[in-house]
């Protein structure tokens, strides 16, 4: 689904596949979705949050696209980012076990020793964050550049768009969660 796509009667799920950041930009203007009393499911419709909220349908939906633009401008397409790679600092944001079994090469595992070196460091050098499916990544480029590093981007679609799209000898994996 394309974000013009998007309406009043989309359920939630859609909306959050369609506008990655949607859960961050919908807490941090409206308080919703980050806690229990406020949480909303993903078949609950927009236009059902929206009202039991007690918020304009469309106010609400202008600012999901309007953040949705703003987002997409911290992101970096697979192929374009392979064509600028050795400007970047290249940072893995996955798990330990993921990094270990595949990795973009040259990229850093980030540590909690990594983030204080980038911190500490120049504010305008070139990072580029990516993950396993790119869902999670706007949050960690949002909060990097909230800290300073304003040169800070994600890569879209994370490590398996980087396979699809421009490395195939990078093995693609599912992880499968526990219930």
């Amino acid at each position: 689904m394309q974000p013009t796509d998007l309406s009043a009667d989309t359920p939630m799920g859609v909306l959050l596949d369609t506008l990655p950041g949607a859960k961050r930009a919908l807490f941090a203007r409206y308080h919703l979705g980050g806690c229990q009393s406020c949480a909303f499911s993903n078949d609950e419709t927009l236009a059902e949050l929206c009202a039991r909220s007690e918020l304009p349908t469309h106010e609400v939906l202008e600012h999901l696209l309007a953040s949705h633009v703003h987002d997409s401008a911290m992101l970096i397409e697979p192929a374009a980012a392979f064509s600028k790679l050795a400007k970047f600092r290249l940072i893995d944001l996955r798990t330990r076990e993921e990094y270990e079994a595949v990795v973009i090469a040259g990229a850093e595992f980030f540590t909690q020793e990594l983030q204080q070196q980038l911190f500490a460091g120049d504010p305008d050098t070139p990072i580029l964050l990516y993950d396993h499916s790119g869902k999670n990544v706007l949050d960690q480029v949002a909060w990097f550049r909230g800290h300073g590093l304003k040169e800070c981007y994600g890569l879209r679609g994370g490590i398996d768009a980087w396979s699809r799209e421009v490395d195939s000898t990078v093995p693609r994996y599912r992880i499968e969660l526990e219930e």
